[in-house]
């Protein structure tokens, strides 16, 4: 692939978020730029990879250029979490997403708006955003998603391993024994969690979809939110973290605006039943869905 990868670092409170940049060697155009954003214990490696693979590195070598964002403590973003680490998803909400917005339309001053698209957890973070502030509802030009619930609804024994037990047990006693969730070294996810960014999606999952930090009611203000172009996508495979059937509800809490779906199924016509992860990282998924993904942007003007 003719693409250049670099690292951005942010300034952030006593260390920095880092901000991949992915992007084509030579442009002819100023298409709008794309952000991408991970979930919970996760890390902006779900979308792109040192050997190029991954969607960001895909749609940069079909000339979109990406940013891909690791959020307070995650990947190369800086303090990595530990003991006393107290930032939560709020601060996402309120205070990184506008730092690196503000920051990608400052480095190109010939756009006015960016593309959001989020993996999981990240997909509720950039939908509550948008929810909350006025300007993001002007200056994110469209929001994809892959595997975001607000909710878990489904009933199965596996989400109460993984969901209940696990998530709402396990892992809160972890992080309160060692100050942080050590997800990866669990081998239940690609980065670490701190203790109130747990607490407080499982309040969301279990709950309302209210900040807990200052009241904030996002499904009310979801209501009357001005929503730019949606587009969720689901995996037949996902049994709990990203169920078709809690994909959907998130979709009628938000009330977006005539949204597209995509169910990734063998009886939609794919190879597959994608999974959680396999529908950004499957062998397969490159070659059979990155293609429609690389369209939906192509429609966007570019200038």
């Amino acid at each position: 692939m003719n693409i250049n990868q670099q690292s951005l670092f942010i300034p952030y409170h006593t260390g920095h978020l880092h901000l991949r940049q992915i992007m084509p060697f030579k442009q002819s155009k100023h298409p709008i730029p794309i952000l991408m954003l991970h979930g919970a214990i996760s890390n902006g490696r779900v979308f792109y990879s040192e050997s190029n693979k991954g969607l960001a590195s895909y749609l940069a070598s079909r000339g979109f250029i990406v940013y891909v964002m690791d959020i307070e403590g995650r990947g190369k973003s800086a303090p990595k979490l530990g003991r006393g680490s107290h930032l939560g998803q709020g601060e996402v909400i309120r205070e990184q997403l506008p730092l690196i917005q503000q920051y990608i339309l400052t480095q190109h001053p010939e756009i006015s708006q960016v593309h959001w698209c989020g993996h999981s957890w990240g997909g509720v973070l950039m939908a509550s955003a948008i929810a909350r502030y006025g300007y993001f509802q002007r200056n994110v030009a469209s929001l994809v998603t892959f595997g975001s619930k607000r909710k878990v609804n489904v009933n199965s024994l596996r989400k109460w391993l993984v969901i209940t037990f696990g998530w709402g047990y396990l892992a809160r006693f972890i992080a309160w024994r060692k100050g942080y969730f050590p997800a990866e070294k669990w081998r239940v996810g690609m980065d670490s969690e701190s203790q109130t960014s747990l607490k407080q999606s499982i309040q969301w999952v279990n709950g309302d979809w209210i900040d807990t930090d200052d009241g904030f009611d996002y499904a009310k203000a979801a209501q009357k939110t001005q929503w730019p172009k949606t587009w969720f996508i689901a995996g037949q495979g996902d049994k709990v973290l990203g169920h078709p059937a809690d994909v959907e509800s998130m979709i009628k809490e938000c009330q977006f605006q005539e949204p597209h779906y995509t169910l990734l199924a063998k009886k939609e016509g794919f190879k597959h039943d994608y999974d959680h992860a396999g529908m950004l990282i499957h062998q397969d998924i490159a070659k059979e869905f990155f293609p429609s993904v690389s369209d939906w942007y192509q429609q966007f003007s570019t200038i």
